[in-house]
């Protein structure tokens, strides 16, 4: 009996997709973010950087570092709180907003351009890092995460809010993301916002990872109002829009639309969107 013939893997080669550009990635994201006016959105977000400032339990004379700061809300929370406070954002006219609301607070910080990526501060230099929906835009997770634990000395704090994948913002994304898909390869942001990731990312180099689950609501005269507003300043949402033709805008207005009438808890007299976050203080090993 002439014995089985062995199963051969084929001799034709399978197309592996290359890595993603996370360089070229995250100058579209810096083109993104600079775009539109994110100050406009950002200081409505103020209640999330004091909420987070207490989180850490911040202390007066404690060394901050603001990441991903944008127009500043962690960073004007930790000033208050009377913290020798360093923010640093890739997009200068958002430092350039930042700085001049804590000229008008009258606030002492430290502002560079910097990425969240490659922190320009020697190891340990800061007792707290803090970001609100910042660092976890980073294309690169494992990298900006490094960073922040690099800079925080041990025993330090790290407080972060994300917005969460099940909650309001998570489903923004994913339907601006059937219009104008996202980089191919790259992690969501929104993984920022599930515990387990963050334990993958941090746990190794932590003794402690608290996280609480939050609500930011967003107040606005109507649906349409919202997206007038999200259009004209958000980058992202303005970015995509500017993408698509007239037929592609309106099918993404309907859409969103849709999604802001069913998450609105007012009525239908005003618009207001609960939108879920994650609140994470971690304590640097």
């Amino acid at each position: 009996m002439n014995a089985p013939t062995a199963l051969c893997p084929s001799s034709q080669s399978i197309a592996v997709p290359p890595p993603p550009d996370l360089e070229a990635i995250k100058l579209r994201q810096q083109a993104t973010w600079a775009s539109g006016d994110y100050g406009f959105i950002g200081t409505r977000l103020q209640i999330v950087g004091e909420l987070l400032a207490e989180a850490v339990d911040l202390r007066a004379g404690e060394r901050v570092i603001d990441v991903a700061a944008g127009n500043g809300n962690a960073t004007l929370a930790a000033a208050r709180r009377f913290a020798e406070v360093t923010a640093i954002d890739y997009v200068p006219h958002l430092l350039d907003q930042a700085a001049g609301r804590a000229r008008a607070d009258g606030l002492a910080v430290d502002f560079r351009v910097a990425d969240a990526e490659a922190l320009p501060f020697a190891d340990g230099s800061f007792d707290v890092a803090l970001s609100t929906f910042g660092v976890m835009f980073t294309p690169d997770h494992d990298r900006s995460a490094g960073e922040l634990l690099r800079v925080v000395r041990p025993g330090g704090r790290i407080g972060l809010a994300a917005w969460t994948p099940a909650g309001f913002i998570g489903e923004l994304f994913r339907v601006i993301g059937a219009h104008v898909p996202p980089p191919a390869g790259v992690r969501s942001p929104l993984r920022w916002g599930d515990e387990p990731y963050l334990v993958e990312l941090f746990g190794r180099h932590a003794t402690d990872i608290r996280c609480a689950r939050r609500s930011f609501n967003f107040r606005y005269r109507s649906a349409a109002h919202w997206i007038e507003v999200f259009r004209t300043y958000y980058g992202p949402t303005h970015k995509a829009f500017e993408a698509l033709d007239d037929a592609g805008q309106a099918r993404l207005h309907a859409d969103l639309l849709q999604l802001l009438e069913s998450r609105n808890t007012a009525g239908p007299d005003s618009l207001v969107v609960p939108s879920e976050y994650l609140e994470v203080v971690i304590t640097r090993q």
